[in-house]
């Protein structure tokens, strides 16, 4: 038996083992827009917090400068956002979009990423996934030492593919999304490896 003593260990060990042992975790790719510029960025700290009021959570980290993220500075702003989840065949653009670029370089962009505009008054989709939800901002979290920021969201409405319904009445979904664990991937097939994501 093994008792780890948070106290005592750095703060990269403690996002180790927390990362490695509470799995899998949805990712949330998340798409914002700023004076027409289209940003896409892949979150792993992520979960549903509550179905009444319906909201979600991420936290967003800081660049390597120490300056809020892109997509936090974009939410916080315009006060909302899209989040996709991410299905196996959009793995490879997910990872592009994880890079760190300028704040006046779309990733959709530069990496090919296709988007289409589903509601009005929220960021586009990511074309190809099967479910997206358009949140507003509900509440930024400030965590004393955190060199994350936890971001309440509360769904407003919610894009489902025609692909994914089973049984419309019932609302039953047959949705096949990436999850994240410890520095892999859970797939709907057999693990696979993937680096870091930086934006976690």
């Amino acid at each position: 038996m093994k008792i780890v003593d948070y106290s005592s260990i750095e703060a990269i060990d403690r996002y180790k083992l927390m990362s490695n042992c509470v799995v899998p975790r949805p990712i949330a790719w998340i798409s914002t827009e700023r004076e027409g510029i289209i940003n896409l960025a892949p979150f792993s700290y992520f979960t549903p917090l509550s179905s009444n009021p319906p909201i979600l959570i991420v936290s967003i980290g800081h660049k390597s400068d120490g300056t809020p993220k892109d997509t936090l500075n974009n939410i916080r702003r315009s006060g909302i956002c899209t989040i996709n989840m991410t299905p196996p065949k959009l793995l490879e653009p997910m990872h592009f979009s994880s890079k760190s670029l300028d704040k006046g370089v779309s990733e959709a962009e530069l990496f090919n990423i296709e988007t289409q505009k589903i509601v009005d008054e929220f960021p586009p989709i990511i074309k190809g996934v099967p479910t997206a939800f358009f949140c507003s901002l509900y509440e930024e979290l400030e965590i004393e030492g955190s060199k994350t920021i936890p971001i309440i969201l509360k769904v407003e409405k919610q894009y489902i593919s025609r692909d994914i319904i089973v049984d419309e009445d019932r609302l039953k979904l047959s949705c096949e999304t990436i999850g994240r664990v410890g520095a892999s991937y859970m797939m709907p097939s057999p693990l696979i490896d993937a680096p870091e994501i930086p934006n976690e």
